[in-house]
């Protein structure tokens, strides 16, 4: 096992080292000054889309699901742990950096779903299906097949550790710090209640995310609110310090051992693209099973996703932390969260706990359509059941096991995940300026 962690660790090193962090912020950045920065411009288009009643076209659920569907498996603890990890090693720096990463993240989850659109297909039980895997079978050259068989190899074992294990092992940990509740039972419960929407596919899955996930994300961000508003004074020397450690190395204070700008930059990049996804293929997948027949307008609602998780909730996280002063105690990860949060709300913890445990059981869902997609991929729709079954089984099991090797080997595979997704998107970029510029020409002939 020694060894087998060490070889993981160095290919880790490797997939999500300079080349990676580049190609992820590069395309964006590509993909954004392409449209000529449309998703930025348009950002209010796409939330009047989000809740618009019009153009409901082939597809299972709602446009509205389909986001709630994605951001169920992307608001999770990246943004509770994984914001406070990238502060511990990077210091404040790093959220400036994930800023940026959600900024050219926008362009690549836009593209990402008017792909999926795009080349969707209809399943033998008559369900659309879509993502990596499809578009770059349906929209490039049979030569690149193979692309869209490592895409879905890749997210199909990826998911049983980044959307499953880790998260029950994130909720057990955060009931049991907060209110005393057993792994075992914890994982029993989760068992229980996924296995039960499951059994609706991803009909009941979009119902459970369209209600939880905006739910425990406005409470979230309430609470985040009153942490800061508590802390008004100290706001803009906050936001000093995370421009100006964005840029020059931060030394050591505290509980805190110093970072370069190399690190704020790394840290920053890899937690933002962990926490909102974009880049990963994963969000396309729900997004293929809208009800829409225009891929942009799919690709407007997309692009939220990025912005709420990362511009929204992600902030709330760092500016808690960065506001208060917690940022260099020494503690990292839920516990730095839970600090900063305890340090202006009496019982602060556990508010973190219960937003960290119901974030991280939504993103167990939204995953378990993610994977359930790839592996039907490589073997067809017989392979659900045996899946979803597999699916449910896992939870208990990273419920109470210790998962620093799960953890690493879903980081790795989430990279491997991200590699195929790009050269797709990078290939299919005339595709996506094409439809963009189309459909914002007849927009504008309508209004004429």
């Amino acid at each position: 096992m020694e060894w087998l962690t060490n070889a993981l660790t160095s290919i880790n090193g490797v997939v999500w080292g300079v080349p990676m962090l580049v190609g992820i912020l590069g395309l964006g950045l590509y993909l954004q000054l392409g449209m000529g920065l449309m998703p930025i411009r348009k950002l209010g288009t796409g939330f009047k889309l989000l809740f618009s009643k019009v153009d409901a076209g082939k597809g299972e659920i709602s446009p509205f699901n389909a986001l709630m569907t994605s951001l169920a498996a992307t608001i999770g603890t990246g943004n509770i742990a994984g914001v406070a990890t990238a502060i511990f090693l990077g210091g404040p720096g790093a959220l400036f950096w994930m800023w940026m990463t959600a900024l050219v993240g926008m362009a690549t989850k836009y593209a990402e779903a008017v792909c999926a659109v795009n080349f969707r297909e209809t399943d033998e039980k008559g369900n659309h299906v879509g993502g990596p895997m499809y578009y770059i079978k349906n929209g490039l050259s049979k030569k690149w097949a193979w692309l869209g068989v490592a895409f879905a190899l890749f997210g199909g074992i990826a998911g049983f550790g980044i959307g499953n294990t880790v998260q029950a092992n994130s909720v057990a940990d955060a009931l049991e710090s907060s209110f005393g509740f057993s792994h075992g039972v914890t994982g029993l419960v989760l068992m229980v209640l996924v296995g039960l929407v499951l059994i609706g596919g991803i009909r009941w899955i979009s119902e459970v995310a369209g209600k939880l996930v905006p739910l425990m994300t406005v409470a979230y961000f309430v609470s985040g609110i009153v942490v800061l508003g508590m802390n008004a004074p100290e706001l803009p020397g906050a936001l000093a310090l995370i421009f100006e450690h964005a840029f020059t190395p931060i030394a050591a204070q505290g509980g805190f051992a110093g970072a370069a700008v190399w690190m704020a930059i790394r840290f920053g990049v890899a937690r933002g693209v962990f926490s909102n996804e974009a880049g990963l293929g994963s969000a396309p997948i729900a997004h293929a099973a809208a009800k829409t027949d225009n891929p942009v307008r799919q690709g407007l609602i997309a692009m939220l996703g990025t912005f709420i998780d990362t511009i929204v909730v992600c902030s709330i996280t760092g500016l808690a932390i960065v506001v208060t002063g917690s940022w260099s105690s020494g503690e990292t990860g839920a516990s730095l969260t839970a600090l900063a949060f305890s340090m202006a709300i009496p019982g602060g913890e556990y508010i973190v706990s219960l937003a960290l445990a119901v974030f991280a059981f939504t993103t167990i869902l939204g995953w378990s359509f993610y994977g359930e997609k790839c592996v039907q991929f490589l073997f067809g729709v017989k392979a659900i059941v045996p899946f979803r079954i597999a699916w449910v089984l896992a939870l208990p099991i990273g419920a109470t096991q210790s998962l620093e090797f799960i953890w690493l080997l879903a980081d790795t595979l989430n990279a491997m995940m991200a590699i195929p997704n790009l050269i797709a998107l990078a290939l299919l970029s005339p595709v996506v300026f094409r439809l963009t510029k189309e459909y914002f020409a007849k927009q504008a002939q309508a209004k004429s």
